[in-house]
């Protein structure tokens, strides 16, 4: 039963945030497409869309993965020796700041629709 669990919850991720990558690109190409005037192809315009939800998707997955990777260890770090908390702390941050550079990445190709 646990292990069908935990597959279950990795699983899911990886199913759903493609597919919200791509309603995420479709959205943006209908919004855009009525408000820009660039000369920007349509198929362009797609791919820049798609480049944008997997930008945004794929980074937040990493970094999804990172964090429950380093969080549980910082975690086991931190009740054996609790001086390690700022160590631990970083560690965690620099993870979460993959979906920040993700994030950022997604906002500057949505720019550019």
């Amino acid at each position: 039963m646990k292990k069908r669990l935990l597959m279950i919850l990795l699983l899911l991720p990886i199913a759903i945030l493609p597919l919200t990558g791509l309603v995420a690109a479709v959205t943006i190409t209908t919004v855009q497409s009525t408000t820009t005037t660039t000369t920007v192809g349509q198929y362009d315009r797609l791919g820049i869309a798609i480049g944008a939800g997997l930008a945004i998707g794929l980074s937040a997955l990493g970094a999804g993965l990172a964090i429950s990777a380093a969080g549980s260890a910082a975690i086991s770090a931190l009740a054996e020796k609790p001086e390690t908390f700022f160590r631990s702390f970083l560690v965690v941050a620099l993870a979460e700041a993959l979906a920040i550079y993700g994030l950022i990445m997604g906002i500057l190709l949505w720019i550019k629709l």
